[in-house]
């Protein structure tokens, strides 16, 4: 195989980009195919228990990994969990944090909010999905001896990775949650994780129960959440 063309940049190497041109009706065309087929994703709480192999996982994780980051520095870490004795764990912790916040912590107006939805704090999901992936960022990374590594824009480059996993996890015909019991301080001791890691977003992943049921609930129109300068 002959060799990427590519220049020095500052001492670096560079590749071309390869780009993929298409005609302004191909750029019509296909960005309302892939807006018709993402509006189908929807925030599902009910799991089958049927297995997803864990290559699919893999695969997932490395497409979320594609994601733009502060520096390339890539502050992720996606941790993958179907133990069954780890799952139950992690249902019992997040579910002490979830009937503190129903309980006290949450305000009337936000449970009031949240009605619609059908939430509250029982969350069986945790165990019966057969893939839960727990992403942690990196407040910064530690070099060999143990020294801080500055991160730049961690929230920022783990958000974004998020969503290209969310998006990554539609596109395979699964289904997931974004779920955030707060605080999450109890995901970093059960997974054993290095204490340059915070626990960022929880991400049940599998097969919808048949049937389910979802809110009839509509997104805000482009009027309401654009505004354009031409």
């Amino acid at each position: 195989m002959s060799p990427k063309p590519h220049i020095s940049v500052n001492g670096h190497t560079h590749i071309l980009y390869q780009e993929n041109a298409l005609s302004q009706e191909e750029l019509i065309k296909q960005s309302q195919a892939f807006y018709s087929y993402l509006n189908q994703r929807r925030s599902i709480r009910e799991y089958a228990d049927t297995p997803v192999p864990k290559e699919v996982i893999e695969t997932l994780i490395k497409t979320a990994s594609t994601a733009p980051s502060g520096a390339h520095k890539q502050p992720w870490t996606f941790c993958a969990v179907s133990n069954p004795d780890l799952k139950t764990k992690i249902r019992a912790a997040a579910e002490a944090e979830e009937k503190e916040s129903y309980e006290s912590r949450m305000s009337e107006r936000w449970k009031k909010d949240l009605e619609p939805l059908g939430t509250d704090m029982h969350k069986p999901f945790l165990e019966v999905a057969p893939w839960l992936i727990i992403v942690f960022k990196k407040v910064h990374d530690l070099d060999k001896n143990g020294g801080k590594v500055n991160n730049y824009y961690v929230n920022e480059s783990v958000g974004i990775a998020c969503g290209m996993l969310i998006t990554a996890i539609h596109n395979a015909g699964l289904v997931t949650l974004t779920h955030t019991p707060s605080p999450m301080n109890f995901l970093a001791k059960l997974l054993n994780r290095p204490s340059n890691e915070r626990a960022f977003l929880l991400l049940p992943v599998g097969y919808p129960k048949s049937p389910t049921y979802v809110p009839d609930i509509e997104r805000k129109p482009l009027d309401e959440v654009a505004e354009f300068y031409e």
